[in-house]
């Protein structure tokens, strides 16, 4: 730490004290004046090589410079994690949070961040320097627009911000950092150095690829270490996680099994919390647990998926078998990564993941501060494969990332609806000029084979845009140029997807009266909307059965029709443990589905307003409040009158006392199981109020 300067040292060494000094490529970075510069930069660097601390130091000297700083994220679970790790920096006068107007140190999401630049220019302005984490992601198909967009308005907005981006390395850095006006620092220095391997059943005379990830778990129990495995579905991190326990329970020793049983407990705990028994994957989860293995997907409770994390980290479980989204998620590395399956199902069938995928996962292998080492096994059916699967993904080289701007249509659509909302961009040729700017135009113009033909092509799909707007009353042409309405404000103001608005917006102008079953299924079918999955090809009768109860004549059950049946049942009070022994689904996510489904009805309300369909308001108010609450009608004053009571003991208040609380004594209330005395205190003040 000797290159940094003092003051900037001093925060570092109280606030990290396991940092004495910097790796190479921190000190590649410090030495290339990164900090004494207001140039941009690219630090390209390995996981786990201390990307966070070199962020964190432009940061520091920024705000000791007087400055405000923003740091981007792509998910809610890493700002959480950074906000979490930032947050003692406050005791140096430092304010850490999420929202800029009130932080020094603000830490968002990609899309918070893109919303800023949108229509918060005053504030915009005053941020002096920007860090985007997971830069790389500026090539994914549904985020790398957000962050593309975002940093062009914002580079345009505000011309003296600094940009400083994180990033794995890339074939084409030397492109991207051409767009960014921005220095690279690229190093392959990794704290721990990685093994990479790809393994196959041949040589283990194994029957199947579960019996090879069985073979390498035992090897890390034997080393006291832990392993990540990646597999491509929700139900093989089930079935293989089942697996393999089953097959170590009897050589686990006894002193970590007492372990392994508390942390099967605390899982367990999880839904009782939330007023439902455990659900049929609750119990397999802490059946597994038991064994010191855990599975990770979006079908568990927020609050399990939080202890399976921690308690890795803590080193009580072996191995985690999880989807590939866990790549992206928060800090987890581990000593071996065991990538058992190499395709995943997309709309156009079985496809390889991509070469920057596999190096992401293998990434996650070697502990800082832990390992000597990490280890990272890709799994093959044959030897033949496995020598195709060396060459592909071992030696073979990271794929160029492009701009996705134009590829995803709806992001072309709303980047364009943003640019004439906001008043910076009023016709076709301010357009153009605006998308020179971004990676995709870089690329574009810098292409001398791509430059002509490329320009016409942008020039007709713009042509073709502005028409489908216009056509779709997102726009209007008028005498300045092109104006959004009132509906293309709304999209503009929103983070939901263009198709979104107009579906709803179809549903709203057909509407005779509101049917909320109908209001609920045509939610479920709009693409901002998470899905509650299937668990496996069981009969889906009991679902077409819930919808046609309402009114709904479905042929096709999907995971839409599921969410949708889910909801209803959500609404009518049902708990996880009910909705998943009903139409076997993952209801554990039953509860986020219903947040976001809320916020669409809140949506589609704003929608009938600006339409002119005014009759509507109040129902809509109370089914968003019962997809929030999960209540019926008849509970809503009570939940929203009540914070934290929640539904189980709203219903049993009611149950026992009826609606007229005003005479039911506290002593009463606090018999009922869950109720103690902040919460009777608080049910006799509402009832009071009424």
């Amino acid at each position: 730490m000797y290159t940094v300067k003092p003051e900037l040292r001093m925060i570092v060494e109280d606030c990290y004290p396991h940092i004495r000094e910097l790796n190479p490529a921190q000190r590649s970075a410090i030495e290339s004046g990164y900090l004494e510069s207001y140039e941009n930069y690219i630090i390209a660097i390995p996981t786990a090589s201390g990307k966070t601390l070199l962020g964190l130091l432009a940061a520091l000297k920024t705000i000791l410079d007087g400055g405000r700083v923003v740091y981007t994220v792509p998910l809610i679970s890493i700002q959480n994690e950074k906000i979490k790790e930032f947050k003692k920096l406050e005791k140096h006068g430092i304010k850490v949070g999420k929202d800029p107007k009130t932080s020094d140190l603000a830490v968002m999401v990609f899309e918070s961040f893109d919303t800023l630049t949108r229509f918060s220019w005053n504030l915009l302005r005053e941020v002096d320097l920007l860090i985007v984490d997971e830069f790389h992601m500026i090539g994914e198909y549904s985020r790398g627009p957000v962050i593309e967009s975002a940093v062009t308005r914002a580079r345009q907005l505000n011309p003296s911000m600094r940009i400083v981006a994180l990033s794995a390395t890339l074939s084409n850095m030397d492109e991207i950092a051409g767009w960014l006006d921005a220095r690279v620092v690229e190093h392959d220095y990794r704290p721990v150095p990685l093994h990479r391997e790809v393994l196959d059943t041949e040589m283990f005379g194994a029957r199947d690829k579960n019996q090879v990830v069985l073979k390498i778990l035992e090897k890390s129990i034997e080393e006291e270490s832990q392993t990540l495995a990646f597999v491509s579905t929700r139900r093989f991190t089930e079935s293989l996680a089942s697996y393999l326990a089953e097959n170590i329970r009897g050589r686990i020793p006894e002193d970590m099994k007492e372990r392994f049983r508390t942390v099967a407990e605390s899982l367990l705990e999880v839904p009782g919390a939330a007023g439902s028994r455990p659900t049929s994957t609750c119990m397999k989860l802490a059946e597994c647990a038991a064994s010191g293995i855990a599975f990770h997907h979006a079908g568990l409770f927020n609050r399990q998926r939080e202890i399976i994390e921690d308690e890795f980290r803590k080193g009580n479980i072996l191995m985690i078998t999880a989807t590939p989204s866990l790549m992206y998620g928060v800090n987890l590395p581990s000593r071996t990564v065991v990538i058992r399956d190499y395709t995943r199902w997309t709309g156009r069938g079985q496809q390889r993941i991509p070469v920057f995928d596999y190096e992401q996962m293998s990434g996650r292998a070697g502990r800082p501060q832990y390992d000597d080492a990490g280890y990272s096994y890709l799994i093959a059916k044959s030897h033949a494969e496995a020598l195709e699967l060396e060459e592909y993904y071992v030696n073979g080289e990271v794929e160029r990332t492009s701009s996705r701007v134009l590829e995803n249509r709806d992001a072309f659509y709303r980047l364009i609806i943003v640019q004439v909302a906001s008043g910076l961009s009023r016709n076709p040729d301010e357009l153009i000029e605006f998308f020179k700017g971004t990676f995709y135009g870089y690329q574009l113009m810098e292409n001398p084979y791509m430059n002509s033909f490329g320009m016409d092509n942008l020039q007709y799909e713009l042509e073709g845009a502005l028409d489908f707007l216009v056509k779709n009353r997102i726009l209007y042409p008028g005498p300045d140029g092109f104006a959004a309405t009132e509906f293309g404000m709304l999209i503009a103001n929103s983070n939901y997807s263009v198709e979104t608005a107009i579906k709803l917006n179809q549903l709203a102008s057909e509407m005779d009266e509101l049917n909320i079953y109908r209001l609920i299924y045509e939610i479920t079918r709009t693409p901002d909307m998470p899905l509650i999955s299937f668990k496996a090809t069981k009969s889906r009768d009991p679902v077409r059965e819930r919808l046609m109860d309402h009114g709904l004549f479905v042929m096709d059950i999907g995971n839409e029709e599921a969410t949708a049946a889910a909801l209803i049942e959500w609404i009518n009070e049902r708990t996880e443990h009910e909705i998943e022994n009903a139409f076997n689904v993952y209801a554990a996510s039953t509860r986020r589905v219903a947040y976001e489904a809320s916020r669409l009805v809140k949506f589609f309300g704003r929608i009938c307003e600006i339409m002119g369909v005014y009759g509507y308001s109040g129902q809509l108010e109370v089914l968003s409040a019962r997809l929030y609450y999960g209540v019926g009608e008849d509970l809503i004053p009570l939940v929203v009158g009540v914070r934290g009571l929640g539904r189980r003991r709203a219903r049993k208040i009611i149950e026992t006392f009826g609606d007229d609380l005003r005479y039911v004594r506290k002593e009463d209330l606090k018999r009922i199981d869950g109720i103690g005395e902040k919460l009777a205190e608080a049910v006799k003040r509402y009832a009071e109020r009424c």
